[in-house]
C-alpha cells in the first residue's frame, strides 16, 4: 500500500488558519472528519491529546506528526497541513513547526495500513523532501512529491550487513503508540550508521508488533546495544552487554552521538533488569526510576477504579446510600469489593513489580498485593508489596545467574514465580502487614479527626494537585489518595479531589464563553466540549488549552481547583462514589454546597484566565 492511498486532496490543507497547537489539531481533525475518515471527532481528538501528553509529537526540523490509534477512526488516513510562517508546537528543538501530518489509525487497522502510516515518518527524515513540500504550489504537487519520494526510498540500499568479523551495533526503538517516532528513530540510526560505514541492525517495537527482532546470536556478537525507547521493552536478553538507554527523541536527533558512544563502548554493562550506579544518567532517573515504577502501577490500576467507580455510583443511584434492591446489589457486586475494586491493590502491586523486574515480577507482586489487601494494609501495603516483589525478583535473577545454562528455560516458569511468591508472601504476612495495618488505623483516625483549618489545607492541596498536570502523575497521586481514604471509611478527601478535577475543563468552558476575545474561533468551539468533560470529571479536557498556553492556563486552573477543594473540605462534604462527576452529586451529603464549591472554583479560574490572557489578533 502506498502513502498516497491514505493521503488525498480531501485531506490536504495548503495553508493552515490556526495559529496555535490546539487550533492546528482542531483544524486537521475537522478536515479528516469532513473527508469521512472519523467515526467520532471528539473522541479522536481526545486520543490525539492523550498522545501529546506523553510527549510532544513536534519532532523538530519544522515537522509535527500528531497521531492516534483509536476506535474513533473509520478508516486509516493521513491529513497534511502546512503553515508558511510556522506555529509554536512545543517541538523538541524549540522551533516552530511548518509541516503537519496528522495520522489516524483505527483500532482494527491491518498491518499493511500501519506500516504505510509508519513509512511516512521515515520519509520526513529527508531534508530535501521537506523543502519540496514547503515549496509545492498545489495539492497535486504535494501528492506527486510524496509519491516520488516513496519510490526513491524504496530503491535505497539501506545499511550494510555485518560479516562475522566486523563490528556490529544493535538498537531497539519504541514509542508509546508505535506509529511514528519508533520508525523515525530507527531510520535515523540506520541512516547515520550507513553514513559512518557502521553495520547496525534495528528492532522496532511498533503498533504492528516487534519487527526485525534481534536474535540471541546477534546480541552475543554485538559491540554495544542502543535502546531508544519511551516505553518498556524486553531488556533481560541484554544481560552482560554494553547498553545505552536513551529516549526515542534522542534516537531521532542524536543518532550520531549514540552510535559514537556505542562504538567506544562508553556504556555500562546491563545487569538483567537491575540498574547499576553507572546507568543513573539524567534520562534514566526520570524515565526508569522508582517514580516510573509507581506510575506504572497507578496507571494500570485506574481503569479498575474508574470502571468499578461508575458501577458503585449506579448502585447508589438505584438503591440509595445503602445500595439496596436487586439492581443496586448487582451493580455493587460488579464494581465493589467483590468485583472491580477487589483487584485495585493486587493490580497496583503487580504492575509496580513488573515495571521493576519485567514479567517475572508480576505474579509475586499480585500475590503480595492480595495478601496486603486481605490483611487490611490497603494501598500503602500494596505499594510496599509491589516494590518488595520487584526488587526481590531482581535479587533472584542475580542469585540464579550462577546456575548452568541448561536451566535457563525453567527460571521464568518455575524458579522466579515460586521463590518470588514465597519470599514476598512470607515477608508480607510475618513482617510488613501488621505495622502497616496499624499505620492505616492511625491515618484513619487522623483523617476522621481533621477539622477546621487542617481540613481546609488538605482540601486546598488535593484540589490544586488535580490541576497541576491534568491526568498526569501528580493528578493520579491525589486521585489515588482519595480512593485510599474512601477505603478507610473517610469520604471527605475524595470529594475535594473530584471537585478539583472538575474545575479545569469547566473553567475553560466558561472562559471561552464569556471572554471570547481571548480565544480563536477553533478554541471557542473546542471550549464548548469542556462543559461535558468537566461535568463528567474528565480533567484531560483542559489539556489542549494548557499545552497552547501553559503558564496562564495551568496557574489559573490550579488556583480555582485549590479553592474548590478547600471549600469542599470547609463545608464537610463527603462523597461515597470514586468517580462520576455531576452524576454522583446526589450521593454527597450536601449536594447544593458541593455544586457551589465546584462553581466557585470554576468561576475563579475562568476570571483569572479571561483577565490574564491577551486578546487574539484577528488581523
Amino acid at each position: 500500500m502506498k502513502i498516497t492511498d491514505l493521503l488525498s486532496r480531501e485531506t490536504l490543507i495548503m495553508e493552515l488558519e490556526g495559529s496555535t497547537k490546539a487550533g492546528v489539531i482542531d483544524e486537521l481533525a475537522e478536515k479528516l472528519d469532513k473527508a469521512g475518515c472519523l467515526e467520532d471527532k471528539k473522541t479522536f481528538k481526545e486520543a490525539i491529546w492523550a498522545r501529546e501528553s506523553q510527549g510532544s509529537t513536534g519532532i523538530g526540523d519544522g515537522i509535527a506528526i500528531p497521531h492516534a490509534k483509536t476506535g474513533a477512526v473509520k478508516k486509516p488516513a493521513i491529513c497534511f497541513g502546512r503553515s508558511t510562517s510556522g506555529i509554536e508546537y512545543d517541538s523538541l528543538d524549540g522551533k516552530p513547526a511548518r509541516l503537519f501530518f496528522m495520522i489516524a489509525a483505527p483500532d482494527e487497522a491491518d498491518e499493511a495500513h500501519l506500516e504505510t502510516l509508519s513509512r511516512l515518518s521515515v520519509l520526513l527524515m529527508n531534508e530535501d523532501f521537506r523543502k519540496r513540500l514547503l515549496q509545492a504550489a498545489s495539492e497535486e504537487e504535494i501528492l506527486k512529491t510524496v509519491r516520488n519520494q516513496e519510490v526513491t526510498e524504496n530503491q535505497g540500499t539501506g545499511p550494510k550487513e555485518a560479516s562475522q568479523s566486523e563490528t556490529l551495533l544493535l538498537a531497539v526503538t519504541a514509542c508509546p503508540t508505535g506509529i511514528a517516532h519508533t520508525y523515525m528513530a530507527a531510520d535515523a540510526l540506520k541512516a547515520k550508521a550507513e553514513e559512518l560505514g557502521v553495520s547496525i541492525k534495528v528492532e522496532t517495537n511498533g503498533s504492528t508488533g516487534i519487527k526485525n527482532r534481534l536474535t540471541a546470536e546477534e546480541i552475543g556478537r554485538a559491540t554495544a546495544i542502543i535502546v531508544a525507547a519511551d516505553k518498556q521493552v524486553e531488556m533481560d536478553r541484554f544481560h552482560g552487554k554494553r547498553v545505552i538507554q536513551a529516549s526515542v527523541a534522542d534516537g531521532i536527533h542524536k543518532a550520531e552521538a549514540l552510535i559514537t558512544k556505542a562504538l567506544k563502548q562508553d556504556a555500562p554493562v546491563y545487569q538483567s533488569g537491575r540498574k547499576t550506579p553507572e546507568t543513573a544518567g539524567t534520562h534514566q532517573r526520570s524515565s526508569f526510576g522508582i517514580y516510573k515504577h509507581l506510575m506504572n502501577g497507578v496507571s494500570n490500576m485506574l481503569p479498575f477504579v474508574v470502571g468499578g467507580g461508575i458501577f458503585i455510583a449506579l448502585a447508589f443511584a438505584f438503591g440509595g446510600i445503602e445500595a439496596k434492591g436487586p439492581i443496586a446489589e448487582l451493580f455493587m457486586k460488579i464494581g465493589g469489593s467483590e468485583g472491580a475494586f477487589h483487584f485495585l491493590v493486587p493490580i497496583l502491586a503487580g504492575f509496580i513489580a513488573s515495571s521493576i523486574a519485567d514479567r517475572p515480577g508480576f505474579a509475586p507482586g499480585v500475590v503480595g498485593g492480595f495478601l496486603s489487601a486481605n490483611a487490611g494494609a490497603g494501598f500503602l501495603g500494596g505499594l510496599i508489596a509491589g516494590f518488595l516483589a520487584g526488587y526481590m525478583v531482581i535479587l533472584l535473577k542475580k542469585v540464579f545467574s550462577t546456575l548452568p545454562d541448561s536451566l535457563e528455560g525453567i527460571k521464568p516458569v518455575l524458579l522466579y514465580p515460586v521463590f518470588g511468591i514465597l519470599i514476598t508472601g512470607v515477608l508480607m504476612v510475618t513482617v510488613i502487614n501488621t505495622p502497616v495495618v496499624a499505620l492505616n488505623e492511625w491515618l484513619t483516625q487522623w483523617l476522621n479527626g481533621m477539622t477546621g483549618a487542617n481540613a481546609v489545607i488538605l482540601g486546598l492541596i488535593l484540589g490544586g494537585m488535580m490541576a497541576v498536570d491534568m491526568g498526569g502523575p501528580i493528578n493520579k497521586a491525589a486521585f489515588t489518595f482519595g480512593i485510599a481514604a474512601i477505603e478507610t471509611g473517610n469520604l471527605a478527601p475524595h470529594a475535594a479531589v473530584m471537585a478539583g478535577g472538575m474545575v479545569p475543563p469547566l473553567s475553560i468552558a466558561l472562559a471561552t464563553t464569556f471572554f471570547k476575545s481571548r480565544f480563536t474561533d477553533a478554541e471557542r468551539k473546542s471550549g464548548l466540549t469542556n462543559y461535558v468533560m468537566g461535568a463528567s470529571f474528565i480533567t484531560e479536557g483542559a489539556i489542549p488549552f494548557a499545552a497552547a498556553d501553559p503558564l496562564r492556563v495551568l496557574t489559573s486552573c490550579i488556583i480555582g481547583s485549590a479553592v474548590a477543594g478547600a471549600v469542599t473540605m470547609m463545608f464537610g462534604i463527603t462523597l461515597p462514589a470514586p468517580h462520576g462527576g455531576v452524576f454522583v452529586i446526589p450521593l454527597v451529603n450536601r449536594p447544593i454546597m458541593y455544586i457551589l464549591a465546584i462553581l466557585t472554583g470554576s468561576v475563579i479560574s475562568a476570571v483569572c484566565l479571561g483577565l490574564w490572557k491577551k486578546k487574539v489578533n484577528k488581523s
